[in-house]
C-alpha cells in the first residue's frame, strides 16, 4: 500500500511524498524543473517498483507540487537538501536513484552527500549545470542584464501554462556546485537515457557526463527519435527494463 504524507521540518517547508514499502534498495525518483511526483515516468516507475515487490519513493521538492514553499525562492541546493531530507527520513539504507531533467543533478548531489548508500543511478534526459550552461549560456546580454539589477527575469514555457522564473540565486547557487567541470568520484552502475530529438537538454550532456564519471559500468542509451520528456510507452518500457537490470 503506498502512504502519502508530508515532511515537517524545522528549517524550511514541508516536503509532500509518497512512498511504497517493499525490498532493498528504495527506488527514489527525482523529479525535474517545474515538475512534480505525479508525472508519468514517476507513476510508472511507481507501478513498476510495485509489481516488483521494491521499495520507492517520490517526492515534491519545495515550490513544486504539494510541497509547501515558493517555486522563485529555490535553488539546486536547496532542492537537492529537500531530497536529502526525505531520503534520510524515508528510505532504506541503500538507494538506486532516478533523476529526470534536473534531477539529474539532484542524482549527482544526492550520491555525492551520501556516497555510502547510493547504489546504482539512472539518467533521463540528465541536466546537470543546465543553470549556467542551459540558461545562462542562452541569455542575451539585456537579459542578463535584467537578471543582474532585478534578481528574477520570467521566460515562457514551452509546455504552456504561466512564464516561469529565472532567479539570480539560481544561478549563483548552481556556479557553486557545477558538475560536468572535473571527475565525479562515483563509481558504482550508472544508465544515462536521452532523447537525440530533446530541444532543451542537448543529448551529448549525457555523453559528458558519462565521460566524468569515475566508474566504468556506465552506458549511454539514445533513443533516436526521443524528445526530452521520454514519456511514450516505449520509452516508459525502456525505463523500466533500465530500472530492472540496475537491481538485478
Amino acid at each position: 500500500m503506498e502512504e502519502t504524507g508530508r515532511l515537517p521540518r524545522a528549517c524550511g517547508p514541508s516536503i509532500a511524498y509518497r512512498r511504497r514499502p517493499g525490498k532493498q534498495p528504495t527506488v527514489v525518483f527525482l523529479g525535474g524543473f517545474r515538475s512534480d511526483m505525479s508525472g508519468s515516468k514517476a507513476s510508472t516507475l511507481d507501478a513498476h517498483c510495485a509489481a516488483r515487490g521494491q521499495a520507492f519513493l517520490r517526492l515534491d521538492y519545495s515550490g513544486h507540487g504539494a510541497s509547501e514553499g515558493a517555486f522563485e525562492d529555490g535553488t539546486v541546493g536547496s532542492w537537492a537538501q529537500d531530497a536529502l531530507d526525505a531520503i534520510d527520513a524515508l528510505a532504506g539504507e541503500e538507494l538506486v536513484l532516478v533523476g529526470s531533467s534536473m534531477g539529474g543533478w539532484i542524482m549527482l548531489e544526492v550520491a555525492l552527500a551520501r556516497p555510502g548508500r547510493v547504489r546504482a543511478m539512472l539518467g533521463i534526459a540528465a541536466a546537470p549545470d543546465f543553470t549556467e550552461d542551459l540558461v545562462w549560456a542562452r541569455m542575451d546580454a539585456a537579459t542578463r542584464r535584467a537578471l543582474e539589477d532585478t534578481g528574477v527575469v520570467r521566460r515562457p514555457s514551452e509546455y504552456g501554462g504561466e512564464p516561469y522564473a529565472i532567479t539570480r540565486r539560481l544561478v549563483e547557487d548552481g556556479r557553486r556546485r557545477l558538475r560536468l567541470r572535473a571527475p565525479i568520484p562515483f563509481c558504482g552502475p550508472v544508465r544515462l537515457l536521452h532523447g537525440q530529438r530533446d530541444p532543451d537538454v542537448p543529448w551529448e550532456r549525457s555523453l559528458l557526463l558519462a565521460s566524468r564519471l569515475a566508474g566504468d559500468d556506465v552506458r549511454c542509451i539514445i533513443v533516436k527519435d526521443g524528445d526530452h520528456r521520454l514519456s511514450r510507452p516505449q520509452d516508459l518500457a525502456l525505463l523500466g527494463a533500465t530500472l530492472d537490470e540496475l537491481l538485478a
